[in-house]
């Protein structure tokens, strides 16, 4: 029965259908109509072909059990290229391919602070970027404070011309084409935080420690930078948690700088309820519920879509996406996710409990972490390491997938280069080969 009727509302609005759902930023089309939307999915739609969210344009989530289809426009010119391949409505990760609807011209440079050996990669693609192919080049106000750049006067005059911006004061969303890191892993989930909303391609060189999620070698930059500039490069879509927190009301009001907290927390909306202050984030890793600096046994509630699931006893939660898998979840036992498997993966932190094992979420779902009435102390989150802050009784933390998505380019495709930092980053399954029998033996 819903088989026909999707037949019929497809057949019937087609022509409409097909036109209202395109790439804003591709076909110069902002029709993203909900005004008739279509029972169960339609034949041509896919992951990739999904409308693009206007910037402007609230989306309203259903209630789903896969996650929201994720924004296909990545800052102010980039897009994924529409591809028929499919499997079921999830594009197949291999023909993920980054294409321009215009050329970019401007680029957020991320390097690692306080790291003197980054320095003349640094100077190296400043200069590239600006006078071989005449970018604009965006650059936080700190990165240019080192006294080994400050110093340099043969750098001086491609200095001049970087557009610089300061954390949690200028807001730069909309004026990135895309984005180099230069660095660890890091730089990248630091790239992330800069951006609530839509997010530019990011670009990772490995010149940090670890490097899983940063393919690229510094070497041979220029041609690797000029591929991605003409739009011949893979992406992969790692998807991000958007997390709520409501507090009680308990202090002053905090001074607000350009619509950003001063201790850096982004309120889209400014929303006080009765009592209430509200925080929103967009996560790449993980977020980390824990006991903080007490002694006691973390004690926290977890509801899934409203539903009580379990009661987390021991030294806290992460609540993870599948880029964060191989993080600090993989650390406390937790599987490994591919970042195009749509998923939220739960884990508990040294639970009081031998069956506590970690587990796998669907993408859409809604989770929320509540401090138990029974606890004997408050809790502490944390966001990919980041804005570390007490949860007392009363605040409450909601968790679901969000519909911006980091778009990471790929040195090969999604799958060679994940398996790739498995082995060598984290040396996945090394094991010396056993002996074979030297003389056939007769069992």
């Amino acid at each position: 029965m819903e088989t026909e009727q999707e037949n019929l509302c497809i057949s019937k609005d087609d022509e409409s259908s097909e036109s209202a759902f395109h790439c804003s930023a591709c076909h110069d089309d902002e029709d993203w109509s909900c005004a008739n939307p279509i029972r169960g999915r339609a034949k041509t739609r896919s992951l990739s072909a999904s409308p693009a969210l206007g910037s402007t344009k609230e989306f309203r989530r259903t209630r789903s059990l896969h996650g929201p289809c994720p924004v296909t426009t990545f800052g102010p010119k980039a897009c994924m290229l529409q591809n028929p391949k499919t499997i079921m409505h999830i594009q197949d990760p291999a023909s993920q391919r980054l294409t321009w609807n215009k050329p970019p011209k401007s680029v957020l440079v991320i390097k690692k602070i306080r790291d003197a050996s980054l320095l003349q990669p640094f100077k190296e693609l400043c200069v590239y970027l600006t006078e071989e192919n005449n970018m604009i080049v965006y650059v936080e106000k700190k990165v240019l404070e080192d006294p080994a750049i400050v110093n340099d006067d043969h750098f001086g005059p491609v200095k001049k011309k970087f557009c610089t911006f300061r954390e949690d004061y200028d807001d730069i969303s909309n004026q990135i084409d895309f984005i180099i890191c230069l660095g660890g892993d890091g730089t990248l989930l630091y790239a992330s935080s800069l951006f609530q909303g839509s997010v530019p391609p990011v670009m990772a060189f490995h010149l940090g420690s670890l490097g899983f999620l940063t393919p690229f070698n510094f070497e041979n930059f220029q041609s690797q930078v000029t591929q991605v500039i003409e739009g011949n490069a893979a992406l992969v879509l790692r998807s991000r948690l958007k997390v709520k927190v409501v507090k009680e009301h308990r202090e002053k009001k905090t001074l607000m700088q350009n619509g950003i907290e001063e201790n850096g927390v982004i309120s889209t909306s400014l929303e006080m309820e009765m009592g209430k202050h509200i925080m929103q984030y967009q996560v790449l890793n993980e977020v980390v519920v824990d006991r903080g600096p007490s002694s006691y046994l973390s004690n926290v509630d977890v509801f899934l879509d409203g539903h009580h699931i379990t009661t987390v006893q021991g030294d806290g939660v992460i609540v993870s996406t599948p880029t964060g898998s191989t993080a600090y979840a993989a650390a406390a036992g937790a599987s490994m996710i591919h970042p195009n498997v749509p998923a939220i993966m739960i884990t508990p932190i040294c639970p009081h409990s031998l069956s506590f094992r970690p587990i796998v979420v669907p993408a859409g779902v809604e989770l929320k972490i509540m401090l138990s009435p029974e606890a004997r102390n408050t809790a502490w989150v944390s966001f990919d390491g980041r804005k570390r802050q007490e949860v007392c009784h009363g605040d409450s933390i909601s968790i679901t997938t969000s519909c911006y998505p980091l778009p990471s380019i790929c040195f090969r495709d999604p799958v060679s280069d994940w398996f790739e930092s498995l082995a060598e980053c984290l040396h996945w399954n090394v094991r010396k080969k056993q002996n074979h029998f030297a003389v056939e033996e007769e069992f």
